[in-house]
């Protein structure tokens, strides 16, 4: 840890701390962030195991773990760039979520697909990160605001960068999957409704088209 000075006061710098709930970490990957909603959120549900484990309606119980869990899982999750290793932690979680509300354990040897069968679920939780991102980046993308400047890169600042070798690192926007870049993204965000559509539940990944 290292100290830097603000205002002519001492300001210790950390590797990772909370702010507003979420945990920010000095490389400002999500991986930490993640694990750490998921953690609450299971304990959430081992909390409430008697009422997603209950004789109620499938379909009641799935709308209270989405509401109740999902949500605490997900908070702050528009902000996130998810690499591989995220996605596979947060799909672990949405197949655990349903294997704990069926009462199926690992040791019965069944396959995520059957407990997707047996839920009559897809697997959702990826499709609904990208919809929350896209609804909240549309929103500042039409409005001139701070934020806005800091994505468009327009806040004057330093950062100590290192060349490294490989892939260029993710960003927050590549989530969108739109190839034509930022003033394309920018674009279409302006008419909301079209925006939307977007990024509407459908059985293929999510896919910016052409209007």
């Amino acid at each position: 840890m290292s100290i830097s000075k603000i205002d002519q006061k001492q300001v210790e710098n950390v590797k990772c701390f909370k702010y507003l709930g979420s945990l920010l970490t000095d490389d400002g990957r999500c991986t930490c962030e993640i694990k750490s909603r998921i953690a609450m959120a299971k304990a959430a549900f081992s909390k409430k195991k008697n009422l997603f484990t209950s004789k109620l309606d499938l379909n009641l119980r799935k709308k209270l773990v989405k509401c109740y869990i999902w949500s605490i899982a997900l908070y702050g999750a528009e902000t996130w760039t998810l690499r591989a290793v995220d996605q596979k932690h947060l799909e672990s979680f949405e197949m655990w979520c349903w294997r704990r509300m069926e009462k199926i354990s690992w040791t019965d040897y069944v396959r995520n697909e059957e407990v997707l069968i047996r839920v009559s679920e897809q697997r959702n939780i990826l499709h609904e990160i990208r919809k929350r991102k896209a609804n909240w980046i549309g929103h500042v993308l039409r409005r001139n605001c701070l934020l806005k400047e800091a994505i468009e890169g327009k806040i004057d600042g330093r950062i100590e960068v290192t060349r490294r070798r490989g892939r260029r690192r993710k960003k927050m926007l590549d989530d969108l999957g739109d190839r034509r870049g930022y003033c394309h993204l920018k674009e279409k965000a302006l008419d909301r409704i079209k925006w939307r559509n977007c990024f509407e539940r459908d059985c293929g990944p999510v896919v910016l088209t052409d209007y």
